[in-house]
């Protein structure tokens, strides 16, 4: 019973994680900002990306939360992206290519922000009306 219970949490899991890389994916394939104009298309293609890529790296971790222990905490997996993404960028500093080629302080605030928008979707949004996002302590592995 646990078990089927298990397998059916991580399946939607999979389905909602999936679905946000989708979307996430969709929008660098169409180019959504080639139809944006002036400062909106400078904004988009200078931060978007390095908002909404923690964004799905977030969703990504959570997919996982089930079986490796250490990611069910929310600040865990915020902690991994930003010092994953503000170690990229400190590279760029350096003239080391990573995530980028030019260093932009911006980016890190982008990154955090975009982190914090996918905490608030997880704990806020997700927890409250998906009934399977909240994992049960009694029965995790």
């Amino acid at each position: 019973m646990q078990e089927n219970e298990n397998r059916l949490t991580q399946r939607n899991r999979k389905i909602v994680g999936f679905s946000i890389l989708a979307i996430i994916a969709s929008m660098h394939i169409f180019r959504v900002g080639s139809y944006l104009n002036g400062d909106l298309y400078l904004l988009y293609y200078s931060y978007v990306s390095d908002l909404i890529i923690p964004f799905g790296v977030y969703f990504l971790l959570c997919i996982n939360e089930l079986y490796i222990k250490i990611l069910r905490k929310w600040y865990v997996k915020a902690a991994i992206i930003i010092g994953f993404t503000t170690f990229a960028e400190i590279l760029q500093l350096l003239g080391i290519y990573a995530l980028g080629i030019t260093f932009d302080p911006f980016d890190i605030l982008m990154y955090a922000l975009g982190v914090g928008v996918a905490v608030i979707f997880d704990r806020l949004i997700f927890k409250r009306f998906i009934p399977f996002w909240n994992i049960k302590t009694d029965y995790m592995l």
